[in-house]
């Protein structure tokens, strides 16, 4: 049984705005306990991939599927964590880990990441709900506008799946669409300390820009979708198999 973790404020919030920050989820203790594996972890970056983005910088992402037994595994089966999902999804059913990505943004060579939805890249997977998938974006660095926070457009979810192509080596949102989106709602940059978290939808319109700080920007995104929510065309299994919790006290215990 989860227990009502965020307040019907919250709540209310997510559903209008389409993303939640919640500061200080993590403890200090235990966000850098995350970003020292992520620095020292060789399997990260030998699977890491460069993405280009239109003006030719790069930005590096690890991903993976399976949540193991190690911290990273453990964040994204944070019973804390899951309890917060399973109210956003909204769903009586369990909560599914899709999949999650360690981004490196590297001082100065740290590229931007295109105006797009979640929703745009996983339409193809055939999901059928995209209000029954969201994205979690844990800081493990400090995110501000020098270093190329996420940026969204408050309430863009509500205009859903919009058309996406290929920007450079990303796949992007209509720019007629996002510059309509632009002119009616607020574009919101979503600065974070270390600890923070991001909650947002599979349809809001999101987008960072390149690192031009001295200062790497670091995050880890994991994924999830509800049980309840079939996807016809999408050939892990992740997405369908409940997540097994972990007390919030497993980083600090690993």
């Amino acid at each position: 049984m989860a227990f009502n973790f965020l307040s019907p404020e919250q709540l209310s919030d997510y559903d209008r705005d389409g993303y939640l920050v919640i500061r200080n989820f993590c403890s200090p203790a235990a966000t850098s306990k995350l970003y020292a594996a992520a620095l020292q972890d060789e399997a990260m970056s030998k699977n890491a991939l460069d993405l280009n983005d239109q003006s030719g910088k790069k930005t590096r992402l690890s991903p993976w599927f399976t949540p193991g037994n190690d911290v990273f595994g453990y964040f994204a089966r944070s019973s804390k964590l899951v309890d917060v999902l399973w109210q956003l999804l909204d769903s009586d059913a369990d909560v599914c880990h899709f999949h999650s990505k360690l981004m490196q943004k590297e001082p100065r060579v740290g590229g931007a990441w295109e105006w797009h939805q979640d929703y745009g890249y996983w339409y193809k997977n055939q999901f059928m709900f995209p209000d029954q998938l969201v994205s979690v974006m844990l800081a493990l660095t400090p995110a501000n506008k020098e270093n190329g926070c996420l940026q969204v457009i408050r309430g863009s979810q509500k205009m859903g799946r919009v058309n996406h192509g290929f920007a450079g080596e990303q796949l992007g949102a209509d720019p007629v669409m996002v510059d309509n989106a632009l002119r009616t709602m607020e574009l919101v940059y979503c600065e974070l300390d270390p600890g923070d978290v991001l909650f947002f939808h599979s349809n809001l319109l999101h987008r960072s820009g390149a690192n031009l700080s001295e200062n790497p920007r670091w995050s880890l995104i994991s994924c999830y979708n509800s049980a309840s929510n079939p996807a016809y065309n999408e050939t892990s299994a992740s997405w369908k198999i409940p997540v097994a919790t972990v007390p919030e006290t497993a980083i600090l215990e690993w």
